[in-house]
């Protein structure tokens, strides 16, 4: 589930050359297509949160809802953090943090060994003072906390969890920087697959690219009539290039 960069490039040209209004060069469009899903993709969280102030069971905004979580589950993941100079380091593409996971592994009588994952409790320095002082509510491997600051984060079980492998980080992180590649042939820039990253956008999003796109580039699309014929014609000549 991914949006073709260079559809999106081929799209926008199109547009442009149906407004005649110039050209808009391969280093330009991977300037605004990289600022453009960024703009997208933090849109997300902010329609995300206007929905849920919506009372009510709409169909509509439930709809509206279920797609927007759907956008945002393409960039859930997990990996294990890095271990700094007392503290885990956060992934480098973290853009927010969903959950840190503890890996409590336990051997039974009969000496099978199992893992289970267990979610820590976020809670801040203060906090985990005041729960650590007593035995009834100091953290255990089955029941660990974790702290944060600027520097990273503390993982406590039975003790302070030193090993990265313990851990994981669960979270939403940042697209990727996309990229049209090509290669440059008689002073012509043309389309490289091979040094393409195209877009992590749902693919429900690649009309928003373009606009988004073209706005940044100096032209507002206001009438989505242009827009279509541009796609339309685009589809024609992608069907001519392939015959």
């Amino acid at each position: 589930m991914a949006v073709n960069i260079d559809t999106v490039y081929q799209r926008v040209l199109a547009i442009l050359n149906k407004e005649q209004r110039g050209y808009v060069t391969p280093q330009e469009f991977n300037l605004f297509a990289n600022q453009a899903q960024q703009d997208l993709f933090e849109q997300y969280f902010y329609d995300i949160n206007q929905f849920g102030r919506i009372s009510g069971n709409d169909t509509e905004y439930s709809d509206m809802l279920t797609l927007l979580n759907e956008k945002i589950n393409i960039f859930e993941t997990s990996a294990a953090p890095t271990r700094g100079t007392g503290y885990f380091i956060a992934p480098a593409d973290l853009y927010r943090l969903g959950a840190v996971v503890y890996k409590n592994t336990t051997t039974n009588s009969f000496g099978i060994s199992s893992t289970e994952h267990i979610e820590a409790e976020r809670i801040n320095a203060n906090e985990f003072l005041y729960i650590n002082s007593s035995p009834l509510t100091k953290p255990t491997n089955t029941r660990p906390v974790f702290t944060s600051n600027s520097s990273g984060i503390k993982v406590y079980a039975n003790s302070e969890i030193s090993s990265a492998a313990l851990v994981d980080y669960q979270y939403i992180k940042k697209p990727a920087a996309v990229e049209w590649g090509y290669q440059m042939v008689f002073n012509e820039a043309l389309y490289d697959a091979s040094t393409t990253v195209n877009f992590e956008l749902h693919p429900s999003d690649e009309t928003e690219l373009v606009i988004k796109i073209l706005e940044l580039a100096g032209i507002l699309v206001q009438d989505i009539g242009l827009y279509q014929i541009a796609n339309s014609e685009e589809q024609e000549t992608i069907q001519q290039h392939k015959s």
